[in-house]
């Protein structure tokens, strides 16, 4: 991890912190830190600074902190994900946390397979802790709002043009359209499919929506390879 996390039953008063357990067992194998030593930490929606170790031992670590900055700007982007598998869905989430956006709906698809709606990684425990491991290696503390989408139409139909407003509206799709642009300003909604993408007639309901179709070239990407390269190349 690149930062240390922190949230409110962490706090001894304002300027000390108490950690054990997932944190504490990092810094001693990993960072192998002692007394002394300045970590980078921030607190979860708030601020990120410095924290200098003032006990460390197998048991628990306190740190003096100075909280001085602001996080990284966000993306000004919302990123529509037709719900990959499990393995995927934790890589997705963390990638698109690392990179900075602040709002992630997990949608149905034709190609989306019903059991990924029951997987225990969908609890909203499991995936807070995806976005923290993501919150984590990019440095940043603001948490992603993730919504749940289970149904295709009247998502798109009833809720997606009001998301969509003011913003530029994108869907990824091998078939077809124009290619992926680059270094835009504007605010946009990036739809992207399952395995296999969006069955044509989600395209047509998404173009009808306001989207444009973009592709990546000739290459059939991964999931959440294709979530990291188009988010980057959009705010390269």
């Amino acid at each position: 991890m690149n930062l240390l996390l922190l949230e409110s039953q962490h706090f001894i008063d304002e300027r000390h912190v108490e950690l054990d357990q997932r944190q504490l067992r990092h810094v001693l194998e990993v960072h192998q830190a002692k007394e002394g030593d300045e970590l980078r930490v921030g607190v979860i929606n708030g601020n990120v600074g410095t924290g200098v170790i003032t006990h460390i031992s197998a048991e628990k670590m306190r740190l003096e902190v100075d909280l001085d900055l602001s996080p990284p700007v966000a993306l000004p982007l919302t990123v529509l994900l037709a719900l990959p598998r499990p393995k995927m869905l934790k890589r997705s989430l963390q990638h698109l946390t690392a990179l900075g956006v602040k709002k992630i709906i997990l949608m149905n698809s034709y190609r989306v397979e019903k059991s990924f709606w029951q997987s225990p990684w969908l609890t909203p425990e499991k995936v807070r802790e995806q976005l923290i491991l993501g919150l984590e290696q990019a440095r940043d503390t603001v948490l992603p709002e993730v919504v749940l989408e289970k149904r295709f139409k009247p998502f798109v139909e009833d809720r997606l043009p009001a998301l969509l407003e003011g913003k530029r509206g994108l869907v990824a799709h091998p078939v077809g359209g124009e290619c992926c642009p680059h270094q835009i300003t504007e605010p946009a909604v990036l739809a992207i499919g399952p395995e296999g993408g969006f069955i044509e007639y989600e395209v047509d309901k998404l173009e009808q929506a306001g989207f444009q179709r973009i592709h990546l070239g000739p290459r059939i990407l991964r999931v959440e390879t294709a979530v990291t390269a188009i988010v980057s190349k959009l705010y390269d």
